[in-house]
C-alpha cells in the first residue's frame, strides 16, 4: 500500500488554509480523513449559521466595488488564475488525492476542466454579458435593449467527489459576471476548495469576494439558501429537493445538478473493442463516483457476447492504486459509507440471482476503501443495483433487441443526466440520442465529449436537476435581465383629442404591420 502523504500536503500548509476560514467566535473543528490510509490530514472550523451570515455580509460589501470594475480587469484575474492553476497543479492534485483517494489521472482531468472553464469564460464573458437590442413595441419608434446585471452573491454548495471542478467551476462565471461567491465545500474535502480560493486571491481577486465556509451541509445549507441571491448545488436528489424547497420559500433562484443512473447504449453496428474501452472508462472513472458515469449498459443482442467478453477484459486491465503518481487507473472510494453502499448493492444483487463477471471484492490490501471495478449481469428490478444510483465502480450489462428497445430501457427511471451511444453510423446514433431523456448525450464517447464542450449547456432533466452549467446559460443564471425601452416621439398613449376609434384603428394597423414584417423577414431576411 503506497499511501505516504506528499510533502505538499504538510500540516503547516493545511493549518494555514484552515486559518483563512473566518468565524464570528471560536468553533469546534472537524477532522478531515485521507481515504488512502484512513489517517487524519488536518481539521477545519465547524462553521455555524452566524458565520455564513458574516461571510455573505463581507461578500456583499466587496461585490459592489467588484461589479463596478471594467470587465477587462475581471477577465485578467481569471487569465492569471488559469496560468497559476496549471503552473502549480501538483499542489492541487496532491490535495485532491489526499482528500478523496482518487487516482491522479482523475484528479488531473478535473484540474484541466477548471483551467478550461476559466479560459472559456474569460474569452467569452464580453459576448455573454453584452447588452442586446430587442424588437421594440412600435417599429422605428421604440428602441428596446436588454442588459445583464449581476444578481449579487452566489452560494456554491459542492460535493466531495470532484473537489477541484465543483468547488469553483460554477463560481468562475458568477464572479466574472460581477458577483461574489460564497463557497461551501463538502466537509470531507475542504482543503482543496481553500487552496483554490487562495489561488484566486493570489491572482488578484479580492479575498472577501470568495469566502469559504466549512462545516456540515445539514448545519449550513439553510443559512446559505437564505442569504444567497442564487444557489448552485451539486449533490444527491434527496438533498437537492430540500435545497429547492428552501429556495422556493425565499424566492431564491437555484441551479441543481443531482443524481443519475446513466445509460450507455451499444448498437448493433458498434465497434465492439472501441465501445468496450469507452465503457470501461465511462463506468469506472473516479471509481464510479462521477455524476455522469454509466451504470446501465444496454447492448444489442447480436453483439452482446462479444461486447461482454471485451468489456470484462478491459475492466480487468484497470489497475488499482493508492499513489500520488499516474500509475493507477482507479483510486479509492471516498469513505466507509461509500464503500458500504457499493458492497451492499453488489451483495444484494448476487443474493437475488445476479452474476458477477469480474470484480465484486473489497481490496483492503490496497487501501481501506478500495473496491474492484465490477461488472454484473442478470440484474433484475427487485435489486437495488437495477434502479438506484450506486455511485461506485459497478456496471450492469443488459441485452436488448434493436434501437427502439435500447432507447426505451435507457428512458426507464426518474433520472435524466447523461447518456452514451456507440455506433459506427453516427447519423443513426444521433437519431437515437434525440429520443433519450437526458440533458446530455455522447456519441462514441462516455461523458467527456459533452462535459468538455464548454460552449454547450450541461445539466439534467427529471430527478437529475434544474438549470444548466457551461455556455452562455451557465453565466446568464448569475445575472438578472433588465430591459430599457426608449420611446421616440409621442408616448404610447392615445394623444389628447384623438378619437378613441382612430386610436384603436392605428393600434390594429401596427399589429398587422408587425405580422407582415415578421413574415417578410422569414421569407427574405434569412430568419
Amino acid at each position: 500500500m503506497e499511501s505516504s502523504t506528499p510533502p505538499s500536503v504538510r500540516p503547516d500548509r493545511l493549518d494555514a488554509l484552515a486559518s483563512a476560514v473566518e468565524t464570528t467566535d471560536d468553533r469546534p473543528t472537524l477532522a478531515v480523513e485521507s481515504p488512502y490510509d484512513g489517517q487524519t490530514l488536518g481539521s477545519v472550523p465547524a462553521c455555524t449559521g452566524e458565520d455564513v451570515e458574516s461571510a455573505f455580509a463581507r461578500a456583499r460589501e466587496a461585490q459592489a466595488e467588484w461589479a463596478d470594475r471594467p470587465l477587462g480587469d475581471r477577465v485578467a484575474v481569471f487569465e492569471r488564475f488559469h496560468d497559476r492553476l496549471l503552473d502549480r497543479q501538483s499542489e492541487v492534485l496532491d490535495l485532491a488525492q489526499a482528500e478523496t483517494g482518487k487516482s491522479r489521472f482523475d484528479a488531473h482531468e478535473e484540474l484541466l476542466d477548471v483551467a478550461a472553464t476559466a479560459r472559456y469564460y474569460a474569452n467569452h464573458a464580453a459576448d455573454h454579458l453584452a447588452s442586446r437590442r430587442r424588437s421594440g413595441a412600435v417599429p422605428l419608434l421604440t428602441r428596446a435593449v436588454e442588459h445583464r446585471r449581476p444578481v449579487g452573491v452566489a452560494g456554491v454548495i459542492s460535493p466531495w467527489n470532484y473537489p477541484i471542478t465543483l468547488a469553483v467551476s460554477d463560481a468562475i462565471p458568477a464572479l466574472l459576471a460581477g458577483n461574489a461567491a460564497v463557497l461551501k465545500p463538502d466537509e470531507r474535502t475542504p482543503f482543496t476548495a481553500l487552496e483554490l480560493a487562495d489561488f484566486l486571491v493570489e491572482s488578484g481577486l479580492p479575498a472577501d469576494l470568495v469566502p469559504v465556509v466549512t462545516g456540515r451541509g445539514s448545519d449550513l445549507g439553510e443559512a446559505i439558501v437564505a442569504e444567497a441571491d442564487h444557489v448552485c448545488f451539486t449533490g444527491s436528489t434527496e438533498v437537492g429537493r430540500t435545497v429547492a424547497a428552501n429556495a422556493g420559500r425565499h424566492l431564491t433562484d437555484c441551479s441543481l445538478e443531482l443524481g443519475g443512473k446513466n445509460p450507455l447504449l451499444v448498437l448493433a453496428d458498434a465497434d465492439v473493442e472501441t465501445a468496450a474501452r469507452g465503457a470501461a472508462r465511462g463506468c469506472f472513472a473516479n471509481a464510479g463516483q462521477l455524476c455522469v458515469s454509466a451504470e446501465r449498459v444496454y447492448v444489442d443482442d447480436s453483439i452482446r457476447e462479444a461486447f461482454v467478453d471485451a468489456f470484462v477484459r478491459e475492466t480487468r486491465r484497470l489497475s488499482l492504486g493508492a499513489s500520488y503518481d499516474y500509475d493507477a487507473d482507479v483510486g479509492s472510494l471516498a469513505s466507509e459509507a461509500q464503500l458500504e453502499r457499493v458492497r451492499s448493492h453488489v451483495e444484494d444483487a448476487v443474493e437475488k440471482g445476479a452474476t458477477v463477471l469480474t470484480g465484486g471484492r473489497r481490496r483492503s490490501d490496497v487501501g481501506p476503501y478500495f473496491y474492484e471495478p465490477t461488472v454484473l449481469t442478470d440484474v433484475t428490478p427487485e435489486m437495488a443495483a437495477y434502479g438506484e444510483e450506486t455511485f461506485g465502480p459497478v456496471a450492469s450489462v443488459y441485452g436488448v433487441s434493436g434501437i427502439a428497445e435500447a432507447v426505451e430501457r435507457a428512458n426507464e427511471g426518474p433520472y435524466g443526466l447523461n447518456a452514451s451511444v456507440w455506433s459506427e453510423d453516427t447519423a443513426r446514433a444521433e437519431q437515437a440520442a434525440a429520443r433519450i431523456d437526458a440533458g446530455s448525450v455522447n456519441i462514441n464517447d462516455a461523458y467527456a465529449a459533452t462535459w468538455a464542450s464548454l460552449d454547450a449547456p450541461m445539466g439534467g432533466v427529471g430527478d437529475s436537476g434544474l438549470g444548466r452549467r457551461h455556455g452562455e446559460q451557465g453565466m446568464a443564471r448569475f445575472t438578472e435581465s433588465q430591459t430599457v425601452a426608449t420611446q421616440r416621439g409621442h408616448p404610447l398613449v392615445r394623444p389628447e383629442g384623438m378619437p378613441r376609434r382612430l386610436w384603436v384603428w392605428l393600434m390594429n394597423a401596427n399589429a398587422r404591420l408587425g405580422k407582415w414584417a415578421t413574415s417578410w423577414r422569414r421569407g427574405f431576411g434569412g430568419e
